[in-house]
């Protein structure tokens, strides 16, 4: 599996900031009172960051260590954090990135709101950024290194026993 590109994490949250906006924009054409997140959504969003990185931590040790070469990290957990770590990078970029376009279509109005209107979504902004940062830290802490395995075999080569 390759890591998560920064494009792709940048295409998602361009797209979700504009369809956040525009959201806000129909709903106030229409006389219809603005969308606003609530306020536990973005510390949620940090939670399951840190989580990601707390599951990930396991795998990186068995890597790391000695312990590796006794006995090899569980295939399927490792694959499982790998897999959630890249969801929640983009999931990140997606909650965050619809954040900041109501953040930014409130900061755009000729009368600035008041706090209490931009707070919950500055704060799922927040809490969507920190869920992706650790969503990456995640899935490069799953990253194995090489084996000493690897070096003695010629590409494509098969042990034999003989």
């Amino acid at each position: 599996m390759k890591p998560t590109r920064a494009s792709t994490l940048l295409g998602v949250a361009v797209v979700a900031a504009v369809a956040g906006f525009a959201l806000d924009a129909v709903l106030a054409s229409r006389q219809v009172p603005t969308l606003f997140l609530a306020t536990p959504l973005g510390v949620t969003l940090a939670l399951i960051g840190i989580a990601d990185v707390l599951m990930a931590r396991p795998v990186r040790r068995h890597a790391r260590d000695g312990a590796a070469r006794q006995r090899p990290v569980d295939p399927m957990y490792a694959t499982r954090v790998v897999v959630l770590a890249k969801a929640s990078s983009i999931c990140g970029a997606l909650f965050g990135g619809f954040a900041l376009g109501l953040v930014l279509y409130l900061l755009t109005r000729s009368v600035l709101p008041s706090l209490g209107s931009i707070l919950p979504n500055a704060v799922a902004v927040g809490g969507g950024l920190v869920l992706t940062v650790c969503a990456l830290v995640a899935e490069r802490m799953c990253v194995a290194p090489p084996g000493d395995d690897d070096d003695d075999l010629p590409r494509g080569g098969t042990t034999q026993a003989h």
